[in-house]
């Protein structure tokens, strides 16, 4: 083979980069759409605007993405937000946001990649619609729910902070939705990095699966997840 596997690794991980920029593109159009299209004012925004740059999204790309939705784009079709849910093959509520200038293509593809499961089959009523902010400190040991209850956050589950316990703290902050953009400028404000901030589905149950069941079930995600549509998947 001499080095093609290299070629062909290499090719790998420049595809996941370019799929990793088209949805950090997409989630500054979904921030500017719901928001206002200016970052200082749009703390959702700022912290997409921030993760772009640093995977190294030009300037020139993030700005065209929030320019087309303040109506200064090249006139190229609108996106728009459209939600699917089902149940995949393995019996568990998925809940799929795609972002689609055609529905008409986006649609169709959804069915194709749900033919083992059952897509449209009502799933809702599994989740909680709310706000998700996923934010890092550099200093350890802080009392999450304190950090919750003054950041306006109504639920927290501690993460594992980068480079273990003992490298900082680490968490993700539930919010009322109208709350969600007051709740990440808080955070920042105070010292936190916010890795990610955004409406979300989080399951009321998760589920319980045998290994190969999840294996399979995740298998089946991945395949949805690579659709140049697929936005966010959330499942139980």
């Amino acid at each position: 083979m001499g080095r093609q596997w290299l070629q062909k690794k290499r090719d790998i991980n420049a595809n996941k980069r370019s799929k990793m920029t088209s949805k950090l593109v997409r989630e500054i159009t979904i921030a500017a759409k719901l928001g206002a299209p200016d970052p200082s004012m749009n703390a959702r925004l700022a912290v997409a605007v921030e993760a772009a740059r640093k995977l190294s999204v030009s300037n020139d790309v993030i700005s065209r993405a929030i320019k087309k939705v303040a109506g200064g784009g090249d006139g190229s079709a609108e996106l728009v937000l459209v939600t699917y849910e089902g149940m995949s093959p393995q019996g568990v509520p998925v809940i799929i946001e795609c972002l689609t200038d055609n529905r008409n293509r986006t649609a169709p593809d959804m069915r194709a990649l749900f033919r083992a499961g059952q897509l449209g089959a009502k799933v809702m009523f599994f989740f909680d619609h709310l706000g998700m902010i996923e934010a890092t400190q550099a200093t350890a040991g802080l009392d999450l729910e304190t950090v919750a209850i003054e950041a306006g956050a109504q639920d927290f589950e501690a993460t594992e902070a980068l480079g273990g316990e003992d490298e900082g703290s680490a968490g993700r902050f539930y919010t009322d939705p109208k709350d969600l953009d007051s709740t990440t400028a808080y955070l920042r404000a105070n010292g936190w990095s916010v890795v990610q901030s955004e409406m979300g589905y989080r399951p009321k149950e998760p589920a319980k699966l045998a290994p190969e069941v999840r294996e399979a079930h995740e298998a089946f995600l991945e395949t949805i997840d690579d659709h140049d549509d697929c936005h966010r998947i959330y499942t139980a």
